[in-house]
């Protein structure tokens, strides 16, 4: 093993346990062994196909920042999947299953710099720099929640022209948006490999036009964007706020709409409801087809532990009292609840632990106690209703009246300061208000616990209740 390289690693791994935490450290960091510096890589060493791909998935961009805030020797970090000695990896540098986060010289260029395309569907689902070969149309799970936007992307993927122009995605974090954006890239790739896709987020869209106007190359910037056959942007929302950027991405949205190029886009809201946009942008946005993909029922979840599970060699599957377990324990995203499935296989195989419901239940302690104490919108509605003696069904309806009106805006506002969700999600809770509404009662319950003690009073009871169940 390299000293430097040693060195690396340890600055790196510690600065990895410090963003990320002790347990997340432990199950997908601690494991990976620096082996040698080579040729501005640092390369590191496991034979867990698991971990491999999850320090991948999930830690790149952040080791990447860390690797090269180490040494300016350092431009990326390396991870091999190899049961060998630290000698024999040295031997075997040039093996097929070496995976750079990002492609050195020798690796095969961006996906957002080449025309993506292979003449079969298994050539096409090698590692390629910005996409995940995970994330295809097969592997991804449909139920009621998705299914609509699952059937979109599916059709735009498939079609020899534009089929909904452009096509947006949104929902929450971890639902499956950016799944299906790799998805549609993969199968235009394996289908069709003459079009020329370009997939990226909207940070890097707002970077590189920054450096194209730094450098005074705006029109290369132009023709790289307006060349391709199929643009898909990832979190639009990023650009918010952002005049500049966003003038230029009306350009380049405009001149592949009116040329008849396919474009598809993501974002954590619908076009409508994206601040910082401006309207002319946002109307845009909601020309073609909007798909929304809510968060996953119980049935969705189960089927997404399942087919994760097949995907494990047998001996290492977990029960299905376990899945149904976590089916029901995590019920905040799909990401969350793969990450939590992935950590029970991890420490079984590491620790060589029987997997259990216990168990699952002692690994994922720090996470059940979060989901625990995640309280949901209908849980709020719920307790407050109760407090001021109205019916559930109140918290959905149109009534105005002030004994209905006041317990929902409270509802709304203590929906607001007690979860993460956004306002149109609180709105759509609400009996699909719009997130206009929302605000208004936010501020308004804000204006009056200042004007009225016993409101206030109320209000304070039912927080207490709310986060001490």
């Amino acid at each position: 093993m390299s000293a430097l390289a040693k060195t690396i690693w340890a600055n790196v791994s510690e600065r990895m346990r410090q963003d990320i935490g002790d347990t997340a450290w432990r199950s997908w960091i601690k494991p990976l062994m620096p082996v040698e510096l080579e040729q501005g890589l640092l390369v590191l060493h496991t034979d867990n196909q698991l971990l491999r791909d999850r320090a991948l998935s999930q830690y790149a961009d952040r080791l990447r920042l860390h690797v090269r805030g180490e040494s300016s020797d350092v431009e990326d970090i390396v991870i091999r999947l190899q049961r060998k000695t630290a000698v024999e990896i040295k031997q075997a540098a040039a093996a097929p299953n070496q995976m750079p986060i990002t492609p050195s010289a020798s690796s095969p260029p961006r996906l957002s710099e080449m025309s993506v395309g292979t003449p079969s569907r298994a050539a096409a689902h090698q590692d390629v720099a910005g996409l995940d070969p995970r994330f295809v149309f097969d592997s991804f799970i449909v139920g009621k929640p998705n299914e609509l936007a699952f059937a979109a992307a599916q059709r735009v993927a498939e079609s020899e022209t534009a089929a909904f122009n452009p096509l947006f995605l949104y929902g929450g974090v971890g639902l499956g948006k950016t799944h299906l954006m790799h998805a549609i890239a993969w199968e235009i790739r394996a289908r069709r490999p003459h079009r020329k896709v370009m997939y990226l987020s909207a940070e890097k869209f707002m970077y590189q036009f920054i450096r194209a106007l730094r450098d005074r190359d705006t029109m290369t910037f132009k023709e790289q964007f307006r060349s391709v056959d199929v643009l898909m942007i990832d979190d639009v929302q990023f650009i918010a706020d952002k005049e500049n950027t966003q003038e230029e991405f009306f350009h380049t949205f405009n001149a592949l709409i009116e040329e008849g190029r396919q474009v598809v886009l993501s974002a954590d809201q619908s076009p409508h409801n994206l601040s910082g946009i401006g309207e002319r942008l946002r109307s845009r946005l909601g020309w073609g087809m909007v798909a929304d993909i809510h968060p996953a029922n119980y049935e969705l979840r189960l089927g997404v532990l399942q087919a994760r599970n097949d995907q494990m060699p047998e001996a290492a599957r977990a029960p299905i009292k376990v899945l149904e377990f976590l089916a029901h324990k995590i019920t905040s995203n799909i990401r969350e609840l793969e990450g939590a499935f992935n950590r029970i296989i991890a420490h079984a195989d590491l620790i060589g632990k029987e997997i259990t419901v216990d168990m699952a239940r002692d690994t994922l302690s720090d996470l059940l106690r979060a989901s625990a104490r995640r309280l949901t919108i209908e849980d709020i509605q719920k307790q407050v209703a109760s407090h001021f003696a109205i019916r559930m069904s109140d918290m959905h309806s149109a009534r105005r009246a002030r004994n209905i009106a006041r317990p929902r805006q409270i509802a709304m506002y203590l929906a607001k300061n007690l979860t993460h969700a956004s306002y149109p999600e609180i709105g759509r809770q609400f009996g699909n208000r719009d997130h206009t509404t929302i605000m208004h009662a936010v501020k308004k319950v804000e204006q009056l616990v200042l004007e009225d003690g016993s409101l206030a009073d109320d209000i304070g009871l039912l927080r207490s209740m709310l986060t001490d169940a």
